[in-house]
């Protein structure tokens, strides 16, 4: 770390266009920190601590790298004096763990009175949070939402400087910045924000409330992004947005996202492209042709069905039935016919009956999904379906959902086992945990694998013998030439 230049940057007022302005408060961060070091005879710790969905850790690398430019090490929650919360609001379960974390950060701010608790993401940007923290969570000192999460560094500094509580919801800003450090996780893949937000309005969903309409990032950034990720050695991109099939409407020169994926396909040094989440309904011909077509693309797409009954899908407002979704992944198939699908599906969506239940196993039988996120229904304040009359006791909902469960398994089992044998590409990601002289891998279908190497072979992408399956994941060995 050198802070060559800091003086210069902190000579005059904070500048009002951004980027430059967060770098004058991550230089004003570096200035805490040095003071810190000198009260207390070392450096500040920062932790962030990341819930929910991959955007959500994307913003999460950013909030590190931001802690790291100003001065801080990076370390464990137990540790830090700066503790920053990642928040999802999706399901009740998330907001729970999220409260349930302030009582055992009340003990360790006694200890360090000088802490800062931050929380952030969808939970602060939802209606009532941020009161109810102001009101009930006096350890929280800094709150603030989805729209405004590139001026951390600015809030940070004033909790600092001035001692302040500092909370910031503002409404749905039409600001995209992507251009800030950040602290990735793993050095050879990275994930790239394309857009944010999301129009669907699924009735469940409390997403378009928190993080607002979809907005696209110009093309010409994303692939400068990449570019560069490329250079510092990333070799696997994963392209993130809400609803990435509705990539490209409201820029002023509209592109589809099967126009993008292609550009990103041509960066030099750039060997895998994943992409998270597809809608259905968006899914188009041309992008299924660019998946086909486009080597670098992974065999793996994730489909969200949520519901195998029509009548459920369309109060859910999904606009796609289970015929036209069958019909969707019958053209997949026969397009990419090795490609992995996983989805994701809600048991227990109110008025859902036995009948529709059986629909969405009969869907499952059908497509053999490679793997499932099955999830009970989480009634969420502020979405028309927590209105409904007919609501569905968990008592009804849990024998179902335990059915599914058991199907998902049995089938990902099946299709996993059905692979052992054949050689395939995984890219290594990390020592294995629980064996030692073993590493852990990723294939193209997103299945991990483990099998014997050293740490040197990390971010290199081997051939592998699959020589057992375990259900969900791999044993294998490194295939000989």
């Amino acid at each position: 770390m050198t802070f060559q230049g800091d003086d210069y940057l902190l000579a005059g007022e904070a500048p009002v266009k951004e980027p430059a302005r967060q770098a004058y408060y991550i230089a004003k961060l570096r200035r805490h920190a040095r003071a810190f070091e000198e009260e207390h005879g070392r450096k500040p710790f920062g932790c962030v601590r990341t819930f929910g969905c991959q955007m959500n850790a994307r913003d999460s690398e950013k909030f590190a790298g931001i802690l790291r430019e100003g001065g801080f090490i990076l370390t464990e929650e137990a540790e830090a004096d700066v503790v920053l919360m990642n928040t999802c609001t999706v399901r009740e379960n998330a907001a729970n763990r999220v409260f349930g974390r302030l009582g055992q950060l009340t003990g360790l701010k006694k200890k360090r009175p000088w802490m800062v608790v931050g929380i952030c993401g969808c939970l602060a940007q939802e209606d009532g949070i941020a009161d109810e923290i102001r009101t009930h969570y006096r350890v929280v000192n800094l709150v603030f939402g989805t729209h405004n999460l590139y001026k951390f560094a600015e809030y940070l500094d004033k909790c600092l400087s001035e001692h302040a509580r500092v909370i910031e919801i503002e409404g749905d800003s039409k600001t995209i910045m992507e251009e800030l450090p950040n602290e990735r996780k793993y050095r050879f893949k990275a994930g790239v924000n394309i857009m944010f937000g999301c129009d669907n309005f699924c009735t469940y969903c409390i997403v378009p409330h928190v993080r607002g309409r979809e907005k696209s990032r110009r093309p010409e950034d994303i692939l400068d992004e990449v570019r560069r990720l490329a250079a510092d050695g990333v070799t696997e991109v994963m392209l993130l947005g809400q609803n990435v099939n509705s990539y490209g409407k409201g820029l002023e020169e509209p592109i589809t996202f099967a126009q993008l994926l292609r550009q990103v396909c041509e960066v030099e040094g750039i060997r895998r492209v994943r992409f998270m989440t597809s809608h259905p309904k968006d899914l188009s011909d041309e992008l299924i042709q660019a998946m086909a077509e486009c080597p670098k693309v992974c065999r793996q797409l994730h489909l969200p069905l949520q519901s195998g009954s029509s009548s459920l899908l369309k109060r859910m407002n999904r606009h796609y039935t289970k015929e036209s979704y069958l019909a969707l992944v019958e053209r997949i198939r026969a397009a990419i016919p090795d490609i992995s699908l996983s989805t994701d599906i809600i048991v227990g969506f109110p008025g859902e009956t036995e009948e529709d239940f059986e629909e969405t196993m009969d869907v499952v039988r059908r497509v053999r999904y490679d793997s499932a996120f099955t999830f009970l229904y989480s009634r969420r304040s502020g979405t028309p379906a927590a209105d409904f009359p007919d609501q569905v006791s968990k008592e009804a909902a849990q024998p179902r959902f335990d059915r599914l469960l058991a199907l998902v398994q049995e089938i990902a089992a099946e299709k996993n086992a059905a692979r052992v044998g054949t050689v395939e590409e995984a890219l290594v990601e990390e020592a294995d945990a629980e064996r030692e002289g073993y590493v852990t891998g990723r294939l193209s279908g997103n299945t991990m694998v483990h099998f014997p190497g050293d740490p040197a072979m990390i971010g290199t992408i081997v051939p592998v013998h699959l020589t057992e399956s375990k259900g969900f994941y791999y044993m294998g060995e490194v295939a000989s030439c």
